[in-house]
């Protein structure tokens, strides 16, 4: 496991002083199941790393948007530290590869479970608070999260995706301009699959499936944001 932890560390930016720290925060609590006389899972670092996140994404929003009110620095909060968004940074840095799993916890696909994730960023987020202390927590989870309004932009294009299109479409074609329309549907009434596709104008500009016309249209308007380079991918 060393060589991968060592990767961990050079993805991240942070080298341990304490190692254990380090495999503590990458330690599920099905662990102990398989490994009794082990020291410790990472829930403890969790719960610390919970709060130290929150400080961070606190102080930066603070400083990024000086005129948002406390409610919208809030939701921009809530949405950076989302535990389906710190699932996905754990992925991106490949913390699921590193995580010390029971057996049966692996084999019934714990690995990749959201919240197995979630705790394990907040976890080592909490380990290098212990071993480094807050400027390097501050340096290492920011430089992790990267571009914070890129994050943002992209996370509340996908909390509504139909707003965000219809907010860059408005002010250069009026507010008719965007319409949604059921292209296609299959299966039977109690699995009806809806094929939706939007236009700008008669122009397609992009479709959505979903098991509801609300989430066909959706995907739609996220392949739209796509196609008209409103929406880029995480960093």
């Amino acid at each position: 496991m060393k060589g991968g932890l060592d990767a961990l560390q050079e993805r991240i930016g942070y080298r341990f002083r304490d190692p254990s720290r380090l495999e503590r925060a990458l330690t599920h609590p099905s662990w102990l199941q398989d490994n009794p006389g082990a020291p410790g899972t990472n829930q403890r670092l969790e719960f610390l790393g919970d709060s130290v996140l929150q400080l961070l994404l606190t102080e930066a929003l603070f400083a990024l948007y000086p005129a948002d009110r406390e409610g919208d620095l809030t939701k921009r909060r809530a949405m950076l530290g989302k535990g389906e968004f710190l699932s996905s940074l754990a992925r991106e840095i490949g913390l699921d590869a590193c995580l010390r799993l029971g057996a049966n916890e692996e084999a019934t696909g714990g690995r990749g479970r959201n919240a197995a994730l979630e705790d394990a960023f907040e976890a080592l987020v909490g380990a290098v608070h212990q071993d480094g202390g807050i400027e390097e927590a501050r340096r290492t989870a920011l430089g992790i999260y990267g571009d914070l309004p890129g994050r943002l932009a992209s996370l509340e294009a996908r909390a509504n995706p139909k707003g965000r299109l219809q907010e860059i479409v408005q002010p250069l074609h009026g507010n008719l301009a965007v319409r949604y329309d059921v292209v296609a549907t299959e299966g039977a009434d109690h699995e009806r699959l809806y094929e939706v596709a939007v236009y700008l104008l008669d122009r397609r500009i992009g479709t959505g499936r979903g098991s509801s016309k609300r989430i066909a249209e959706e995907e739609a308007a996220l392949a739209a944001l796509a196609c008209l380079g409103a929406e880029k991918p995480p960093r």
